[in-house]
């Protein structure tokens, strides 16, 4: 009996699940072979049409910024270096791009699953991840940044992506509920000493809590990367939360992945998200107010499957310089 495909989300498969082989995202129905980039499926008129893609560094124009990506067709693996440079120009006749190009004109979206060689500010360090539907916004031909080994132009099949809002990367009603409550509370966490506010914030960083986060927390343990420390329960098991560096929602649109979070005490969350502590791109902890309590780390405690970009903490730094000299 043949696995019926779909186009959009596959059920009991959230935004954000990890894969450690491209086997395994096979197997979840989210991309129909083990090696392609571009997957596709039959329409209901029997034509072929994309429903899913894989980042994996695969070509030197793909350009990925989290909420959009700039993303090159596809070509026999004869016609390209195993460096992603093509030795001759792509075709729209060629299968993969006529079905993603296809899925433009209908209007369908695709799954996109980033893998451990793409940019290394999105992707997972070494495995596959779904990250959710995104729609083509454009498709084009256009000219390859690198000639052919012979010095001509090389014409490319160049597709542009958006990702869909968040409520629709929300597959249950469950979900859609913690959108809408996390579109009440806001996106800039509040520091006053009201409970009301100090609730919010609260209720914010447990449905923020996500795969991703969940993920960097286990792998530290529960120890804190900034101060090193581990608060235990009663029952043993440790405590810390999930800090964005970038942090999500407007007006930062941070993005939900490993190398943007760090696994933190409430303490140094708290440091983080008011500005009085900053980080190097070297991972040297900067102090930008008095500390009490634990004291700081010189250097951030990153360990190994976790890559946390410098793109990001130069966005933390320089935001808030750029707040003043006083941390708020």
């Amino acid at each position: 009996m043949a696995i019926e495909r779909v186009i959009g989300h596959i059920k009991g498969v959230p935004v954000g699940t990890v894969f450690h082989r491209r086997k395994d995202v096979m197997e979840a129905r989210l991309h129909q072979t083990n090696q392609r980039g571009i997957s596709w499926l039959l329409d209901q008129d029997g034509s072929r049409v994309s429903d899913a893609i894989v980042l994996n560094g695969g070509y030197v124009d793909d350009e990925d910024e989290w909420d959009r990506i700039q993303y090159t067709g596809a070509s026999p693996s004869r016609e390209k270096d195993p460096s992603g440079r093509l030795l001759s120009s792509q075709s729209w006749s060629y299968t993969d791009n006529a079905a993603l190009r296809l899925s433009f004109e209908r209007g369908y979206p695709v799954r996109v699953i980033r893998g451990y060689e793409g940019d290394p500010r999105y992707s997972p360090c070494d495995s596959y991840r779904y990250d959710g539907l995104y729609e083509i916004t454009d498709v084009r031909t256009a000219i390859s940044k690198y000639p052919a080994p012979d010095g001509s132009p090389v014409n490319i099949c160049q597709f542009d992506l958006r990702r869909l809002p968040d409520q629709e990367q929300a597959q249950t009603k469950l979900e859609r509920h913690v959108m809408d409550v996390l579109d009440e509370l806001g996106d800039e966490p509040q520091y006053e000493e009201k409970f009301p506010r100090a609730r919010s914030v609260r209720v914010r960083r447990l449905i923020r809590d996500t795969a991703a986060a969940q993920r960097i927390k286990q792998l530290y343990g529960g120890q804190c990367q900034l101060c090193g420390l581990r608060l235990l329960g009663p029952d043993g098991r440790p405590y810390c939360e999930g800090a964005h560096i970038r942090p999500l929602g407007k007006p930062h649109h941070g993005p939900d992945v490993e190398p943007n979070i760090l696994c933190l005490c409430p303490n140094c969350h708290v440091r983080l998200d008011m500005g009085a502590v900053t980080l190097g791109d070297g991972r040297n902890v900067i102090p930008r107010a008095p500390l009490s309590g634990a004291n700081l780390l010189p250097q951030l405690t990153v360990r190994e499957g976790h890559h946390v970009h410098p793109a990001y903490l130069r966005y933390h730094r320089e935001y808030w310089e750029g707040q003043g000299g006083q941390a708020r």
